[in-house]
């Protein structure tokens, strides 16, 4: 039976990728359009920085996602994971930022009694923060001059999908079912990703006890 395919025809996937970046802000621009038109609610600030937040994590899950998908389902996004990334990274700023110029209106004083009384917002703005090299370093410029370190400085998104997950799950007094289902899928995605070396270098050290058996046979 023939695997099922999500695959984009060659040609049109350069387009899909721009295509990418414009759907996935049309959220942000959808919801910016209804708070400016007082179709927000009650509080339309906090309204508009918890739809923020709430993207920031699903784009966050979909960039974890592409790799376990390529493993498992055949599916090779790899081709968009930048994009998804970037699109984390632009949520996650303009969800500081409604925090910061709306909500608290600049008032330095009034964030840190803020982080005082509520240090999960804490968890959030070293996720921003850890954000901020990888956001920078998404280019191919980067990747060339970095080598190596690049692989490296990119696995902070691991540490970034914790903290946010923590800020995610602590932002609220109940955890709602649809927390529930992100922060088990960032769970998931970071113990996938934690036990992918292990599963390797198992299979790794099973391949060389089977060549060392084999050369211990042929030898004998």
């Amino acid at each position: 039976m023939a695997a099922f395919s999500l695959a984009i025809p060659k040609r049109w996937q350069p387009a899909s990728v721009w295509l990418l970046y414009a759907i996935g802000l049309v959220p942000a621009a959808w919801n910016f359009y209804l708070g400016a038109t007082d179709r927000l609610g009650a509080d339309p600030v906090k309204t508009f920085e918890l739809f923020l937040g709430i993207w920031t994590i699903r784009f966050l899950i979909l960039t974890l996602a592409i790799t376990p998908a390529r493993d498992l389902l055949g599916w090779n996004y790899l081709r968009y994971r930048r994009a998804l990334g970037l699109l984390t990274f632009y949520y996650a700023l303009m969800h500081f930022t409604v925090y910061m110029v709306l909500d608290q209106a600049l008032d330095i004083s009034a964030v840190i009694d803020d982080v005082v009384k509520r240090p999960f917002i804490m968890f959030g703005m070293g996720a921003l923060a850890m954000l901020v090299p990888l956001a920078v370093t998404s280019n191919n410029y980067s990747i060339r001059r970095l080598g190596k370190n690049w692989i490296w400085l990119h696995r902070l998104v691991y540490i970034i999908a914790a903290s946010a997950a923590v800020h995610f799950a602590l932002s609220t007094k109940i955890l709602d079912l649809e927390q529930y289902i992100y922060v088990g899928l960032i769970i998931a995605l970071i113990l996938y990703r934690s036990y992918k070396p292990i599963g390797r270098s198992r299979k790794n050290g099973q391949g060389r006890a089977r060549g060392s058996r084999a050369v211990a046979s042929s030898a004998s």
